[in-house]
This record gives structure tokens, C-alpha cells and sequence, in this order.
């Protein structure tokens, strides 16, 4: 059975505004990026406790951690950078989630017009270290197709996972973000991702890039879910709606909105009488 999740930051910065919209709507889940307007990896270890204890006696859990790993410049240094990565694994663990969304870095701060193929090599190796140390964490990364990193098409987003090739990176699969990219989410993205297809965001686009709920855009969402329930799918349908606002590292879309959101998408599951939790 699938099971619904949210980026609950979009609710409220509140924690307990949060879990009280999502309960309202049925949702168990979250993928935690943000709590008290604090990114999830700037919590301190106090906070995460005060975190989860909240969440166990709300009987909530964290379904992925929804981190900003790889939102930074290729040529920020990297070893340095790792702390954060780690940080974001320690995370993981404290949640008891085997998910950690992440990106694979903007061109570089010095020269951020150069072409992609110039810092792919770079990218690739910098995933392939941080794959290698979910791999002994027992972590799976999820790769987000995010406008303006390497993997923001269809084509480079394919190439990271051949190149790197190991089961702890997969793809967390976003219609909206290839579509504001010129990219076709569904048939085309769809059909060259699936067999690293791992975890999916809702929200969907216009054509001009502006954020609506899934099936108010050009994502296809209706076909899109009846051929993931045809191949099998068995995992997240994650709510980012952004309908509010979107911006580098959070969008928001605040209770009403993100209520509009949860409704379209529940309302697409139940005509087709797809069971979810």
C-alpha cells in the first residue's frame, strides 16, 4: 500500500500546527525540512529530541529527511561540506527513516553561467563519496530533479545514476520541477527514470513554470498515477505544493492551500480506488 507525506514547513513553521493539519487530513507522514523556521540540519540535538518525542506521542513519523544536501555551488569545498552530509545522515538514523532527499550542486559560485558538462566530473565524484558513505549508513539518498543543478533534465539526471550506479542513490521523482525546467515529466521523464524511481513529490506546473495542484498542470498526473500503480509502485506520494511561494531552499503554501493540495491529490487516488495510508 502507498502512504502520503508532506513537507509539513509548508503548513507552518509550528510543529504542532503541523501534525493538527496533517492528522486532519490523514496524513501520518512528514519529510522534515524545517521546524521553528530552522533548517532540519541546523536542529540542534535537543531540538530533534524535542522533535521526535512529540511526533512518537502523536503517533507521526518521518518519512524521509528532506535535506538541502547538494544546494550549494559545485566548487564550495568539499570536505568541509561533508560535516553537513553527516549531519544528515546522524538524522536519518535519529528518525529511524532510510531516506535523505538531496541535489547535486549549482554550477560553480565563480563562473555560475558554465556549461554543465564542464563540472559534471566533479558532481559525479562528489556523489559517488556521498553514495559510498550512505552505503555504510545503511541510508538511501534520494536524488531530486531541482532547476538549475546538474541533474535538472531528463538526460543528466539519467546520467548521474549510470555513471554512479549503485542502489543507495535513487530518484525522488518531481513532475512540476521538470516542467518548469522545458522538461516532459510524463511520458518522457517517467520512462527514462523508472528503474531508479524510489520516491515521488506532488505539486504540479503550468506552462509557464507556476505551481497548481497535481492535476491542475501539465504534469499528466491522472496517467502518471495509473502507470506507477501498473508498474508496481509501492512507496511515498510526498505533498510539496509551493503554492504560496517557492524559494531556494523552502516553499510554503500555509494551511488552506496545502489542504487544497492534500484534497486534489486524495481526490485523484480515490478515482481510481487506489488504497493509501
Amino acid at each position: 500500500m502507498i502512504r502520503l507525506s508532506a513537507f509539513a514547513d509548508e503548513i507552518s513553521p509550528d510543529l504542532h500546527e503541523q501534525i493538527a493539519i496533517l492528522q486532519r487530513e490523514h496524513i501520518r507522514y512528514i519529510d522534515l525540512r524545517g521546524v521553528w523556521g530552522i533548517n532540519v540540519l541546523d536542529l540542534s540535538d535537543e531540538q530533534v529530541q524535542q522533535i521526535k518525542q512529540t511526533l512518537d506521542e502523536q503517533d507521526m513519523h518521518v518519512a524521509a529527511i528532506a535535506s538541502p544536501i547538494g544546494k550549494v555551488p559545485i566548487d564550495t569545498p568539499f570536505e568541509a561540506y561533508l560535516k553537513h552530509f553527516e549531519r544528515a545522515l546522524a538524522l536519518a538514523h535519529a528518525f529511524q527513516t532510510p531516506f535523505i532527499r538531496m541535489f547535486s550542486f549549482y554550477p560553480p559560485a565563480t563562473q555560475p553561467s558554465q556549461s554543465p558538462t564542464l563540472w559534471r566530473d566533479e558532481v559525479i565524484r562528489r556523489l559517488t563519496e556521498m553514495t559510498r558513505r550512505a552505503t555504510e549508513a545503511n541510508i538511501i539518498l534520494l536524488h531530486e530533479n531541482e532547476k538549475d543543478i546538474y541533474g535538472d533534465t531528463i538526460a543528466r539526471c539519467v546520467d548521474l545514476h549510470e555513471q554512479i550506479n549503485q542502489p543507495n542513490l535513487r530518484a525522488a521523482f518531481d513532475t512540476a520541477n521538470f516542467i518548469q525546467c522545458q522538461q516532459t515529466p510524463y511520458p518522457d521523464g517517467y520512462a527514462a527514470l523508472r528503474p531508479w524511481l524510489t520516491y515521488v513529490h506532488v505539486k504540479d506546473a503550468q506552462a509557464d513554470g507556476t505551481v497548481v495542484p497535481a492535476g491542475e498542470g501539465n504534469s499528466r498526473w491522472p496517467e502518471l498515477l495509473h502507470r506507477l500503480r501498473q508498474d508496481g509502485y509501492d512507496g511515498f506520494f510526498s505533498l510539496e505544493p509551493h503554492l504560496a511561494s517557492a524559494q531556494r531552499f523552502q516553499g510554503f503554501s500555509g494551511p488552506e492551500l496545502f489542504q487544497r493540495a492534500s484534497l486534489a491529490l486524495q481526490q485523484l487516488l480515490r478515482q481510481m480506488a487506489w488504497d493509501y495510508a
